[in-house]
This record gives C-alpha cells, sequence and structure tokens, in this order.
C-alpha cells in the first residue's frame, strides 16, 4: 500500500468560484460571450484560491520509461529510442523542449524506468523503478514495489513544483510501446474491447493495429475484476511513466494545485487517478483530444471537454503545452477587462 494515495484531494474554493462568476458577469461583454474562457478563468480561480488566477509560473515534468509488451512487436519503433529522446530532452532537441521554452516553463524529465540508463544527464533526474517493465503479455508489468517508487516519483515532482509556486502542472510522457500500455488499462477500467481502443501509436499500419489489438486481448483473459481494482490495473498492465504520472495528478490535488492533461497516456493515468479518488477531476483540465482512437473513449467516460482538437498524438505534454496560451489569455481577459462600472458602459 502507497499511504499517502488515501490522503483526501482538498477541494477548489466555492467562495472564490461564486466571486469569479460574479466579474464575469460585470465585465464589459455579453455574459457568456467568451465561451469556455470564461469557465476556464472561474475555475482557475477557485483552484488557485486567487481573485485573480496567475499562469506565470508552468512546470512541466516528463516521465519516461520502456515497456517489456514491446518483445510482442506492437510498436513500430526500437525500444533504444525512449532513452535517446531523454537525451534529446535533455540537450533541448524535442518538442516539447521547444515549448517550454517559448512558454518560459520549467522542464524537468525524470527517468522511472528506460531499458537503457542514460546516466546523468543535464535536467534528468534518476527515479529508476527497473529497467522497463515486464511483458504484460506474459506477466504483470510491475511489481507492488516497483508500483510506488515509479507513483511516489510522480508525487516528488509535484511537491517540487508545488514548492517553486508553480501554478500549473503538466505531465508528460515518453516510453515506446507505451500507447499498448493505456489501451490495456483502458479496456481493464472501463470493459472496453482492444479491437476498439487499439491504435497505431508511432507509426502502426492496419495489420499492426490488428495484431496489437489481438496482443491486447490475448493479454486481458490473464486478468478478471480490474474494473474494480484500478490500482492493480495499473501494476499489471500500465508502465512506470504512467504510474508515476497517476501519482502526480492525484499528488496535484492534494495539494491544490491545477494539472493540465496532455493526451492519450496521460489520460489513462488520469482515469487510474480518478477512479482511485474521484475528487482529482476536480483539479483536472483536459488540452487536447488525441489522434490516437481509444483517447475519446476515455474521455467519455471522464467526461472530460478538451479544448483543443488538432489531430496531436506525440505525448511529451506537447499538446498541453499548446493549450497554455489559451488559458494565460482566460487568466487575461479575466483579470485585465474593464467591468461596466469602470468603464461607465451600460449593462443590458
Amino acid at each position: 500500500m502507497i499511504e499517502w494515495l488515501i490522503n483526501t484531494p482538498k477541494a477548489p474554493d466555492s467562495s472564490l468560484q461564486t466571486t469569479a462568476l460574479e466579474r464575469q458577469m460585470q465585465l464589459t461583454k455579453p455574459p457568456g460571450s467568451l465561451g469556455r474562457l470564461e469557465d476556464l478563468a472561474i475555475r482557475l480561480s477557485a483552484m488557485q484560491g486567487r481573485e485573480k488566477p496567475s499562469l506565470e509560473q508552468v512546470n512541466i515534468s516528463i516521465f519516461a520509461g520502456d515497456h517489456g509488451v514491446v518483445a510482442a512487436g506492437v510498436s513500430a519503433f526500437p525500444q533504444e529510442v525512449t532513452v535517446q529522446m531523454v537525451a534529446n530532452f535533455s540537450a533541448g532537441g524535442a518538442a516539447i523542449s521547444v515549448l517550454a521554452r517559448s512558454l518560459g516553463a520549467d522542464l524537468q524529465v525524470v527517468d522511472v524506468g528506460t531499458v537503457n540508463d542514460p546516466g546523468e544527464l543535464p535536467g534528468v533526474i534518476n527515479r529508476r523503478a527497473g529497467a522497463g517493465t515486464a511483458n504484460l503479455h506474459q506477466q504483470d508489468a510491475m511489481t507492488p514495489e516497483q508500483l510506488a517508487i515509479a507513483m511516489n516519483a510522480g508525487r516528488e515532482s509535484v511537491l517540487r513544483a508545488h514548492e517553486m509556486s508553480a501554478g500549473l502542472f503538466i505531465g508528460g510522457d515518453m516510453g515506446i510501446g507505451n500507447t499498448t500500455s493505456a489501451a490495456a488499462i483502458a479496456c481493464a477500467l472501463l470493459g472496453a474491447e482492444p479491437v476498439d481502443l487499439a491504435g497505431p501509436g508511432t507509426g502502426l499500419d492496419s495489420s499492426g493495429v490488428s495484431h496489437k489489438a489481438r496482443v491486447l486481448q490475448e493479454a486481458l483473459i490473464r486478468y478478471q475484476g480490474l474494473a474494480s481494482d484500478p490500482l492493480e490495473a495499473l501494476r499489471c498492465l500500465g508502465g512506470f511513466e504512467i504510474a508515476a504520472l497517476a501519482g502526480a495528478y492525484i499528488s496535484c490535488a492534494q495539494q491544490g494545485l491545477p494539472a493540465l492533461v496532455d493526451g492519450y497516456i496521460t489520460t489513462a493515468a488520469a482515469l487510474v487517478a480518478v477512479k482511485l479518488q474521484p475528487g482529482v477531476k476536480d483539479w483536472l483540465i483536459f488540452s487536447h483530444c488525441s489522434a490516437e482512437p481509444g483517447h475519446k473513449a476515455m474521455l467519455e467516460a471522464l467526461e472530460a471537454l478538451p479544448l483543443l482538437d488538432l489531430g496531436m498524438r506525440l505525448g511529451e505534454g506537447s499538446g498541453a503545452a499548446t493549450a497554455v496560451p489559451l488559458l494565460r489569455l482566460a487568466c487575461e481577459l479575466h483579470n485585465g477587462m474593464a467591468t461596466f462600472a469602470d468603464a461607465g458602459v451600460a449593462e443590458g
């Protein structure tokens, strides 16, 4: 048992939510005319406990880990790409590196278990739970001890972000084979069929996707009752980076830190987190709809309406980072617009 998992999530400040709603009604515009930008500002005000929400400080934590299920032929890319991308993150050459620089966001990379140890790299934190997970097609992906190490790594990143006074946490993922693990978790928790949730991942063709669905079907036969035990579903079918993300989202709710959820992999982690602690959902904002087919099923289960739909499926936290300017604009509009009284404009 990971003791901190049972700690009760905080609740967003309902009085500030009311205050923010009242302010929106007084701004020089027809009520509701800025659509979801208004809702975002109101939610962020309640989450941050501020009359004027701010997203100047954004923390992005990328969790990297490998998956033993790659041995079953479910990926178009070899496993060594994971550690190579960790080095690329460190060198500043990845998409999320560019996005983080553009946003002025703090970026850290956490190695929770690549097959090949990258060694010491600038900006990379070693929290390895193992050299990749076991092959979920044949055995449980993680031991209870490995699950705890990975989830604790996610919690540690959130505590670090909280200490740095971050106003928003973004979790990202890197791990060849992780779309298979995410689909396995979604199938187990939602009772869905692999043929409906298996997707191309890094670029499988139609026959590759069909093979992936068969691997998932065969793996899921081994497990019964996981829908009622999300932590065991995570341990048996997940990846170290997915476990770290689930731990991070639960910790965000416990610390009162808004989390911007990225795409397919991170939503699988969010699904686990919400199943474990329903109050976590109040702290999650969903950034975009991934092109991976299983993502919509998870979003529907979470009753989540993402902000963007750009056909993205890269991971790394890239979709979430792309949505940050929208959240910042929502805050700027909420904080900076004049009220009817300020501007001397007649109300409707």
